[in-house]
């Protein structure tokens, strides 16, 4: 067999993981700590790129191995008995490198990304639910 064979593929790309991970069913309800996801998502609200890049390579690993790990795999072999591109790619890709595989980051960012989008929203109801509290007359009793 000639020895290009043999050579592993290179793992996802951030763009290809990025595509795939929003194809995936994977969300905040999967039993990781919101509180450790915090990190990344804070980052995300700093918007600086390095730094969130620094976070997510950081806490994917202990987000990976603290529960995010079987939903994962279970999203994307999902996604490779749907035939969604880059599946296959992405399941070789936790095979070998697992917490650290570009598609296990993709997952942490995106959840990152929502649990800020979370926490904003929350933000804004509260603002209002106080601002319209304001306006009312407290009752007697």
């Amino acid at each position: 067999m000639p020895a290009f064979l043999d050579v592993v593929p290179p793992a996802l790309s951030k763009l290809r993981a990025d595509a795939l991970v929003r194809e995936l069913d994977v969300g905040l309800d999967v039993g990781i700590c919101l509180a450790c996801l915090s990190f990344v998502s804070s980052a995300i609200d700093g918007g600086d790129p390095r730094e969130i890049a620094r976070e997510v390579r950081r806490m994917t690993p202990d987000l990976w191995h603290e529960g995010l790990a079987e939903p994962s795999w279970t999203a994307i072999r999902r996604a490779v008995e749907r035939g969604v591109p880059d599946a296959e790619a992405a399941l070789r890709d936790l095979e070998l490198n697992g917490g650290r595989s570009a598609i296990a980051r993709s997952i942490v960012h995106r959840l990152a990304v929502e649990l800020s989008e979370r926490v904003h929203r929350d933000l804004r109801l509260e603002a209002r639910a106080r601002e319209a509290l304001g306006r009312t007359t407290p009752e007697l009793n």
